[in-house]
């Protein structure tokens, strides 16, 4: 497989203060016929690293929710097979070639689904509930959409048969506490706003109960207690994402009686 040629592939990468991740990611994506960045208004190098490259279209896309900016970035995509990269992901040789070799057999599945290998501060994390993650990555661009039901943790519907891909996708999602933390926060905001718009009612144990079993089933149930340190600290701020889910969704219900 030659790894040069150019793919009929949309690489799409949404993005908000990415600087520290840019460089490396896009001079990995020139096998890409197609390579574009939404960014939510950055105001670190994010623009200015990724205007470096030639290859990649730089939108500027005021971000909403992150369903809203996948299915933006989609619309602006002029290729059918749409590989979706996170800034903090990377794939490896074998994974890239996995994918080539996948879009030239152009077999009759149209979406593809990817395992993903957790860094902890570029170490790997083995358990805390992330060693089944799994995500799409890969698919045809008029056979899949992302529901707008989903604000945070999108989901794509997919219309037709669904693929996994062997080889796993890189994910360098925790470099530090106070990010991840940041991370994790703004995630239990978009989750609560979701959860308001279906009209989800709590119960005593989603108000009191949630966050804690959150942590234990992750550390315990999920093995996070195997990843020492490390997974205390992932889990713990996993269920601190829930907890803010809860407190966000309490403002909302009270803001909305008003």
């Amino acid at each position: 497989m030659d790894l040069t040629r150019k793919a009929p592939i949309s690489v799409l990468i949404i993005t908000l203060n990415e600087e520290s991740h840019m460089r490396e990611l896009l001079t990995d994506l020139d096998f890409a016929d197609e390579v574009i960045v939404v960014d939510s208004y950055s105001k670190d190098k994010t623009k200015e690293i990724a205007q470096s490259f030639p290859y990649v279209t730089f939108i500027e896309h005021p971000f909403q929710n992150f369903t809203a900016q996948r299915n933006f970035a989609i619309d602006m995509a002029r290729n059918n097979w749409i590989l979706f990269i996170d800034a903090d992901e990377r794939l490896t040789p074998e994974l890239k070639q996995e994918i080539l070799e996948t879009v030239e057999r152009n077999e009759p599945v149209n979406a593809y689904l990817f395992y993903r290998k957790f860094f902890f501060k570029r170490k790997v994390l083995h358990f805390s509930g992330w060693q089944t993650d799994r995500i799409f990555r890969l698919f045809r661009k008029d056979k899949a959409r992302y529901t707008a039901k989903r604000l945070v943790h999108e989901k794509l519907d997919v219309d037709g048969r669904i693929g996994v891909f062997r080889n796993k996708l890189i994910h360098y999602s925790y470099a530090d506490y106070e990010s991840y933390k940041g991370k994790m926060l703004t995630y239990g905001k978009l989750k609560a706003r979701e959860k308001f718009q279906s009209g989800f009612k709590p119960t005593f144990f989603h108000w009191h109960g949630h966050a804690l079993y959150n942590f234990l089933y992750q550390y315990l149930v999920r093995l996070g207690i195997l990843d020492g340190q490390k997974g205390f600290v992932i889990c713990y701020l996993n269920a601190l994402s829930v907890r803010e889910r809860y407190r966000e969704l309490r403002k909302l219900y009270r803001d909305d009686k008003k």
